[in-house]
């Protein structure tokens, strides 16, 4: 038995079935061929996608086992070939696949780009991620060392503040969940949730305020004047005595009731 060798240009366009790409570009061809409002070129569209699928299916899988399930990375790559039939222009001279490829593969990649970041972050910062780990590679190899802040800027011509604002973006690019063990410890309860945040006493100081304000208006108005030079103008009894026309013995006094007052007023209304 004589075996022929396939083609070189030869793929898979159905699962255990081995042909060319011959039909699936004829049907791009054809489809191309036709106007756009031509009867017979959706039929044709939708074949030509169809033919062309085992390709959307092929770059999808190389992007698999990435955190992506793949039946959405193939979606994505669906979505891609769709774009590269719709656009293609067989006057340029290109075929089909030089053409599909590299949109399809754009797709996924642009999928990642956006999608798989645990916090949207600019996408100036997500690609200057991938310009750094880039330069880092590159620097270790040349310079035989771990690069420096200053080794990456000089190398991608920005500032080591741009790096280090990528640098901190890229921390975006995965999550750790609140409910993490913080220890490996098997009888360990703790979680991060449990190590971050802290007692907010701000909700008791904003009824404060508001107790306050009501204490305040039971005052006379010496005694609102005194509280508001020395707590909110921050002057000494000697500058409040010196702007009331009293002695600072006496302010002193009037401070002292005034305070208790208030503190009558606030706990009576706590």
């Amino acid at each position: 038995m004589t075996v022929v060798a396939a083609p070189a240009h030869s793929t898979t366009l159905a699962s255990g079935t081995t042909g060319t790409t011959d039909v699936a570009g004829e049907l791009i061809t054809a489809m191309a061929a036709l106007p756009a409002g031509h009867p017979s070129r959706p039929g044709l569209r939708d074949r030509a996608i169809e033919a062309w699928m085992p390709l959307a299916r092929h770059l999808a899988q190389r992007y698999a086992g990435r955190g992506e399930p793949f039946d959405d990375l193939q979606q994505v790559a669906v979505m891609g070939l769709i774009k590269a039939v719709d656009r293609f222009d067989a006057d340029r001279g290109v075929e089909f696949a030089g053409f599909a490829i590299p949109t399809i593969v754009g797709e996924l990649k642009r999928h990642f780009r956006d999608r798989t970041w645990s916090i949207r972050v600019p996408r100036r910062l997500q690609e200057l991620r991938l310009a750094i780990t880039g330069a880092n590679n590159d620097l270790a190899h040349t310079l035989g060392r771990s690069p420096t802040v200053a080794d990456i800027a000089t190398h991608l011509g920005v500032t080591e503040e741009e790096v280090l604002e990528g640098l901190e973006g890229a921390r975006a690019y995965n999550a750790t969940s609140l409910s993490t063990p913080t220890s490996s410890d098997a009888g360990s309860s703790t979680t991060l949730a449990d190590t971050l945040g802290e007692q907010d006493t701000g909700f008791e100081l904003a009824e404060l305020r508001v107790s306050l304000g009501s204490a305040l208006a039971g005052l006379d108005d010496r005694e609102q004047k005194i509280i508001s030079l020395r707590f909110y103008g921050n002057l000494t009894q000697t500058e409040i005595a010196e702007q009331i026309g009293v002695s600072q013995m006496h302010v002193s006094r009037l401070l002292a009731r005034a305070l208790v007052k208030l503190r009558r007023q606030i706990d009576a209304t706590a």
